[in-house]
């Protein structure tokens, strides 16, 4: 197996991304926050917890349809434990989007009774949308929106790079890019996004980053490699990820001339049929304590 690999990625246009987060901040009466299902930590931006600081801020779970459905259940009352409002969804199908508005209004129903004593009844909620490149918050908007896309006119203090939509009478939604943080402080929290393809397959060696992942499924879901590879009648514990990836390129007929295996391509399927749910519903990340 090729030796270990720290991957960093962050372009340049991330910074300006940030301040035109905190600018916008100013703008909402709450945050809407888009993880993924399979990574609920890897997904999460730390930065954005320095941006958001006290605003009220909802948890959308999304790719909920790809992730193991109990670790589901157990990160949302998690979450509600440290007084975070969560919900799984699926944005592409829209599966639990209904729950938005709803509880957005349970978020900020103090101040909903306190606009009403002073005769703003039916005021606009405004609501910003966050989280880390491709975890889907065009889908979100896409689908809030109706496909209208309907922009409300420009508000100040707001770059043009940031996009307002109607999503419903008397509920706005900011869209801001996505963004990434400067440094992986856990090498882990890097290869968790690697995997769901929030990070360029450009920037790292795809053999290794398929025997990564071969090696969690192997502890987490054994049965997921088995099944989908045709390895029911082979016991996973003794082999190297390594073995594992040739094994599965063997299985698929992934040969070059001489009989060598194809790896890379063995390593380029496994991700993507990760990435596509074939493995099975997945989460690669545990509520712990």
């Amino acid at each position: 197996m090729k030796e270990a690999q720290s991957i960093q990625w962050f372009p340049g246009h991330m910074t300006k991304t940030k301040r035109q987060m905190e600018k916008s901040l100013k703008l909402v009466d709450a945050v809407v926050e888009i993880v993924d299902a399979r990574i609920p930590v890897s997904s999460r931006n730390p930065i954005l917890d320095q941006i958001i600081q006290r605003k009220p801020r909802i948890l959308l779970l999304n790719k909920a349809d790809m992730a193991d459905p109990t670790q589901t259940s157990r990160w949302i009352a998690h979450y509600e434990t440290k007084g975070l409002l969560a919900i799984g969804v699926d944005c592409r199908s829209g599966k639990g989007l209904n729950q938005l508005i709803p509880t957005v209004r349970l978020a900020l129903k103090d101040k909903i009774a306190s606009w009403e004593q002073k005769g703003m009844v039916g005021r606009t909620i405004r609501v910003m949308v966050v989280g880390i490149p491709n975890v889907g918050k065009s889908s979100l908007i896409n689908r809030m929106a109706k496909g209208s896309r309907a922009d409300v006119e420009d508000r100040p203090g707001v770059t043009r790079d940031n996009r307002w939509f109607s999503i419903s009478k008397g509920f706005e939604m900011l869209d801001t890019p996505g963004v990434l943080w400067p440094k992986f402080e856990d090498k882990l929290v890097g290869e968790h996004l690697a995997f769901t393809g929030a990070v360029r397959d450009q920037v790292v060696d795809l053999e290794w980053l398929a025997c990564r992942l071969i090696e969690e499924l192997k502890t987490a879901y054994p049965k997921a490699i088995q099944e989908r590879y045709k390895m029911q009648d082979i016991d996973l514990e003794p082999l190297q990820s390594y073995e594992i990836l040739e094994q599965i390129g063997k299985n698929r007929g992934m040969l070059m001339s001489g009989g060598q295996i194809n790896t890379e391509r063995a390593a380029i399927a496994v991700l993507d049929e990760f990435r596509a749910a074939k493995l099975g519903r997945i989460t690669l990340e545990q509520v712990r304590g």
